[in-house]
């Protein structure tokens, strides 16, 4: 809508073709891609802007969220959620600063997480890899300031995706009224978190780099 060319990314192709056929602009490239597998990922945006240019910006919101309490908690669960939600992120960082990936002037958004900010219980693990992406990206956005590409991280509440459907899918009418009730301003919708991306990916953010947008309904400010 905002006139920009998109590459979508995921694992599931066939969701990625839906997705584009929904989107305006005949332009848009669906690249399938794994992100777990962290290492092959500089080599695979590299080719990318070798074929379509280099890239003016860069959204990771690719992510995992489990409700693990403590108890129960084991090493592998832990990384998983580690590898998905933080190493995937620093590893797109890393190959976006490549040269020839990105333009001067281009942003980066890391899609962080109200959890980063308040503590609620058995997600103490995700909400250390959605905290450990904000650490991350004020510390890289003051190496990247010299090149030229701007880092801030999103931190949205409750919104209505499929991934929250299923968390509400596990909870009672009580525990979901309760959730409800944490956002004055309502549970929030998709295109609330793309509005704050989009303002930071343009030049509507351009004096700003190594902050945290949080957009959440009110959550925090209680």
């Amino acid at each position: 809508e905002l006139d920009a060319t998109v590459i979508l990314t995921g694992r599931d192709r066939t969701r990625l073709e839906e997705t584009r056929e929904r989107m305006q602009g005949s332009d848009h490239r669906v690249e399938s891609f794994d992100l777990t597998a962290a290492d092959a990922i500089p080599g695979w945006l590299k080719r990318i802007a070798v074929e379509t240019g280099p890239i003016h910006g860069l959204v990771h919101s690719a992510g995992i969220h489990q409700a693990i309490p403590l108890r129960i908690l084991t090493v592998s669960k832990a990384e998983e959620l580690m590898h998905t939600n933080l190493t995937s992120a620093i590893m797109l960082v890393k190959a976006f600063r490549q040269r020839d990936c990105s333009v001067r002037g281009s942003s980066i958004v890391l899609l962080s997480s109200v959890a980063a900010l308040t503590g609620q219980p058995a997600i103490s693990v995700y909400s250390a890899s959605k905290a450990a992406l904000i650490g991350f990206g004020r510390a890289a956005a003051m190496e990247l300031a010299g090149e030229g590409i701007r880092l801030n991280c999103v931190a949205p509440a409750y919104v209505a995706t499929e991934m929250a459907e299923t968390l509400q899918n596990k909870l009672t009418p009580e525990q979901f009224e309760a959730i409800q009730q944490r956002h004055p301003l309502g549970i929030g919708h998709p295109r609330d978190v793309a509005n704050a991306i989009a303002f930071l990916l343009a030049d509507t953010g351009r004096w700003i780099t190594g902050t945290t947008l949080v957009v959440d309904g009110g959550y925090t400010a209680q």
